[in-house]
């Protein structure tokens, strides 16, 4: 899947410094391990939810290294120690193109995963336990990597295929649309049992809304960062394979496809957002993250 093509219009193509590749892929991949080892290592973390955080995490280390690697690939082809167009080189392209994908489709099924298991624990509260048992997450995150797996080698192996390609961006804008529209509707139904709570005689229930719609509204707002982040960084290439589909030639849509450099770090900087966002908008995360860097600092 590389975005570089033959610039037929007047805009040149703008180059970002190799090193600001590394700094983000270093960044980014010690984040998301330090959120996998969090929830290995914190027993509070083992439940479904930071299960798929932590599947989510994982994807995005798949991401990092991914990207890290085909960079430094780059750097030892630039000073002659590697062929560009050799076949060897040509199916380590594929593998890393497979990985990339693998890490976009994971990250699909992990939100619509944390979506669905937030949607039980709101409206299902009582039979949370029983419908999301331990056992039944671990059965769904081993579909979730086994269809990544097979679905990325599928799209790298056939990507030439314009149908191939149409199928990976359709398939990017219908899953939007459905986390989109099942967050929105699982915030309207909060919205609406806090409402029947207030309407409750006495003042248990009105105090039990205003709980309600503050664990609400900071619900609402870490959805929404992490789903936006999400839509801000990866939007810009998929819009680059909308164009290579339908103006491959037109001067104008090469303007847009000599930003190419500037999409890919939009894209490697998803994996180094997401752990901030966990740090600063889950306090349980956070303490643990703290205890962690004390541990280290203290073996030191």
């Amino acid at each position: 899947m590389n975005g570089s093509a033959v610039n037929q219009s007047d805009c040149p193509e703008v180059t970002v410094p190799i090193h600001l590749f590394f700094t983000i892929g270093v960044v980014s991949l010690a984040e998301n391990l330090l959120v996998v080892v969090a929830v290995i290592w914190n027993r509070n973390l083992h439940s479904p939810m930071y299960c798929f955080i932590c599947s989510l995490a994982a994807f995005n280390t798949i991401a990092s290294i991914t990207k890290t690697w085909e960079n430094l690939m780059i750097v030892i082809a630039d000073v002659g120690h590697l062929e560009k167009r050799g076949l060897s080189e040509r199916k380590l392209d594929d593998v890393m193109d497979s990985l990339l994908c693998m890490s976009f489709v994971g990250s699909i099924f992990s939100f619509l995963a944390i979506a669905v298991d937030r949607y039980i624990t709101i409206f299902h509260a009582l039979r949370y336990h029983n419908i999301m048992t331990m056992r039944r997450t671990g059965a769904i995150l081993g579909v979730i990597w086994t269809m990544c797996g097979v679905l990325a080698v599928v799209m790298v192996r056939f990507f030439d295929s314009h149908f191939i390609m149409t199928c990976f961006v359709v398939f990017f804008i219908v899953s939007l649309v459905v986390i989109c529209l099942l967050y929105g509707y699982m915030f309207m139904l909060a919205r609406i049992h806090a409402r029947t709570i207030a309407a409750l005689p006495g003042g248990s229930g009105r105090s039990g809304y205003q709980r309600w719609r503050g664990n609400s509204m900071r619900g609402a707002l870490t959805l929404t960062i992490l789903v936006g982040s999400f839509l801000v960084c990866w939007s810009p290439f998929f819009v680059h394979l909308i164009i290579i589909m339908v103006c491959p030639m037109n001067p104008y849509c090469e303007c847009y496809r000599s930003l190419f450099q500037l999409h890919m770090v939009l894209l490697m900087s998803h994996a180094l957002i997401d752990p901030a966002i966990y740090a600063f908008r889950i306090a349980e995360l956070r303490q643990t993250f703290k205890k962690l860097l004390i541990c280290s600092l203290w073996r030191q």
